[in-house]
């Protein structure tokens, strides 16, 4: 913004994979190689081609999803976990259909579109090698029974499902081991963003040797037995438990009993105050098992890490809130490194509460992203193209595929970037709609796109400054673009350059339905420009799952935006400082501004240093209307008693600025400087409302 210029290792047992697998947060893609196809021969260059059957035409990136973690490693004969992906895809609505898929001998990929209650109570389906069973965003549920995995079974994933209610009115029942998913001997296995509560005996049981499993991103609830791993006296199994919300379960949160290599990392496990169940332990090292533990987050637990004496245990980075009893590590057990086995990064412990509140379960956009049925798959799949550092893709760079899109392409081309760090300018212009920008890796931070200019930078033509919008690294000016799974960011060095305006943006929109998801926009002043085409444009924008990292109206613009179940960091001034805006609204009178909503703002920052927002009236204008609302979120205090302030003349209280039912340090009662949203006002300040006919949807 131009006003701103005025103011101040154990033993390796097997191949460690070459490269991270595409997974470990919503609708990563595979790797991209295999999805390097257009609608047209030729359409997108010599690279491009074209899939003719019918049974891959409409293959979408999670019906090809492949494993992170212990699960991605080539062992015992199996290459990485990667499901049914080389067989059909069908849909299956009824008990029958799903058991006769879920048990043939070759692979397919079922998609659960209902609801399909188990007959008999307790009934667990015998799943065979080669599968993914996966739900149809929220729709696939399974009630009353689960599934069995047993020896040699393997290569199986589970993904995208409710499984519930085989209850059987006792609590710790022994009478009936009915669980949601049983191991017995398997190996390659992964469970998925499912939601698993109120079985009978366990939700998860993973016995006898099981090993190569990966359980990652589920929700956990409302049990005796969560997460049981043992029935073995061999010290052979190899685990990855990563990002599940464990929470109102009582024991085996997991109980990790004679694993070789155990690790768990991001995981929340919840105990909620006042309720009747009260958890016995956390997570649990019994045994001969070696544990790495790392970046999770315990809330009331009693006991919350227990370890046997004849086991090892190495913490790291954990969080402890409202804890009681014991909280073990120690250990005579080798030391290892997850690392030396499979590539993984850590989302800080901290941020764990409200990452997985929003991303962990079943997910709408997985699932759902084709037609299938048990016959055929006759929709049209998306066009991809693939980016690659090394040379692997069809591209070595973001804007050479951005370039090979034609101008007003009437349907989705998904943009695959594989891993890596990109320094370049991208720019998607307005005559090329429907673009979405996903990095392959098994983490936002693995594919980063990221530049250095700032709004006082000189052009390279000698034409003059680029100024504030014309520093993003990334400028989107065309509607329904999608971005997922990358970081996007302006690493302008301010210390060194405080000659010249120091306005850096990373990423600027000025478009309509805008959809981000578990993405990283990161820089210091000036982050996020969410705009509009023009003044009496719509541009709405919708974020969530995600981080914005900055320090001065690092959020700001004219566009209606939402940031939802996402985490606000505060970031010190270049300086060691601290001191800052949250946003920088110029909303139009007739519009909505920007909507904070069941997020996290929070920072390694001094207390009291950071406003939530100020109005910004670009250009003077006197008939703009900022708006900023803040609701449902949790403010850490860092956030001022006063958190609102008045910019370039204009009073912020002849503005839109409110609050609603926030929570943490950094909240505080309504007053004539704090102003408080009424029930009613709320109602009428949702997501939806922000959105209005626009439903976004992962494409």
């Amino acid at each position: 913004m131009s006003a701103h210029r005025s103011r101040g290792t154990g033993r390796p047992r097997h191949r460690r994979r070459s490269t991270a697998l595409a997974i470990g947060v919503p609708l990563a893609l595979t790797a991209a190689g295999t999805l390097a196809y257009g609608t047209d021969l030729g359409l997108f260059g010599a690279d491009a081609q074209t899939k003719a059957s019918a049974a891959t035409a409409a293959t979408p990136a999670w019906a090809t999803a492949t494993a992170d973690g212990f699960a991605s490693v080539n062992a015992l004969g199996q290459n990485g976990t990667y499901g049914g992906r080389d067989g059909k895809t069908v849909t299956v609505k009824t008990l029958a259909d799903l058991e006769k898929y879920a048990t043939a001998a070759e692979p397919y990929v079922i998609v659960v579109a209902g609801t399909i209650t188990m007959d008999p109570i307790g009934k667990e389906i015998k799943v065979q090698s080669d599968k993914t069973i996966v739900g149809s965003g929220t729709a696939g549920q399974i009630v009353g029974g689960g599934f069995f995995l047993g020896q040699g079974v393997h290569n199986v994933i589970i993904r995208n499902l409710t499984i519930r209610d085989a209850y059987q009115g006792v609590w710790n029942d022994k009478e009936h081991d009915f669980d949601a998913i049983q191991m017995d001997g398997a190996h390659h296995v992964w469970i998925d963003h499912n939601d698993l509560r109120h079985m009978a005996d366990g939700l998860i049981d993973s016995r006898k040797d099981t090993t190569y499993l990966t359980v990652s991103w589920n929700k956990l609830s409302q049990e005796n037995k969560a997460f049981g791993i043992g029935w073995t006296d061999n010290v052979t199994a190899d685990i990855t438990i990563h990002h599940n919300w464990i929470r109102e379960t009582e024991q085996r949160n997991p109980s990790t009993d004679n694993v070789a290599h155990a690790h768990l990392y991001n995981n929340f496990l919840e105990d909620v105050a006042g309720t009747d169940i009260k958890s016995s332990y956390g997570n649990y090292s019994r045994g001969g098992t070696n544990m790495v533990l790392e970046n999770s987050y315990f809330q009331g637990l009693t006991n919350p890490v227990v370890r046997d004496a004849t086991a090892t245990l190495v913490q790291r980075g954990n969080v402890f809130s409202g804890t009681t009893g014991k909280n073990e590590s120690g250990g005579t057990g080798a030391a290892w490194n997850p690392k030396t086995y499979y590539a993984y990064t850590l989302d800080k412990a901290a941020d764990v509460p409200a990452l997985l509140k929003s991303g962990a379960g079943p997910r709408s956009s997985i699932g759902t992203s084709a037609s299938t049925t048990t016959a055929t798959t006759n929709a049209a799949a998306a066009t991809t193209l693939t980016v690659a550092k090394d040379g692997s893709g069809q591209y070595t760079t973001v804007q050479a595929a951005v370039n090979a899109v034609p101008a007003n392409n009437p349907a989705r081309v998904v943009i695959a970037v594989k891993p890596g760090t990109y320094r370049e300018l991208v720019k998607v212009p307005s005559n090329k709609p429907h673009v979405t920008i996903q990095g392959t890796g098994g983490s936002r931070k693995d594919t980063t796109i990221v530049f250095d200019n700032a709004s006082g930078t000189p052009k390279p033509d000698g034409s003059g400054t680029y100024g504030t919008g014309g520093s993003a690294t990334v400028a989107v000016d065309a509607d329904d673009f999608q971005a997922r799974n990358l970081t996007i960011s302006n690493d302008f060095d301010e210390a060194a350059h405080q000659d010249i305006a120091n306005q850096a943006v990373a990423l600027r929109t000025s478009a309509d339905k805008v959809f981000l998801d578990s993405v990283i926009v990161s820089g210091d002043q000036d982050t996020l420009l969410v705009d509009t085409a023009a003044k009496d444009k719509l541009g709405r924008v919708y974020i969530t799952n995600s981080y914005v990292i900055g320090n001065t109206d690092f959020i700001f613009g004219r566009a209606t935006a939402v940031i939802d179940k996402s985490v606000i960091t505060l970031k010190k001034r270049w300086n060691g400082t601290s001191a800052g805006y949250v946003t920088a609204p110029s909303t139009a009178a007739d519009r909505k501004g920007i909507l904070i909503a069941n997020s996290t703002v929070n920072g390694d920052v001094s207390d009291r240093s950071f406003f939530l927002g100020r109005n910004w009236h670009a250009g003077g204008d006197a008939t703009l209307d900022p708006q900023t609302t803040v609701r449902n979120t949790s403010l850490s205090a860092a956030i001022k008693t006063t958190p609102w302030s008045d910019m370039g003349g204009f009073s912020w209280k002849d503005d839109r600025f409110a609050e609603y039912k926030n929570t943490g340090a950094g909240s505080g009662a309504a007053s004539s400087d704090r102003p408080q949203l009424t029930d009613a006002q709320a109602a009428a300040q949702e997501v939806a409302d922000w959105l209005g006919d626009w439903t976004p949807t992962a494409s």
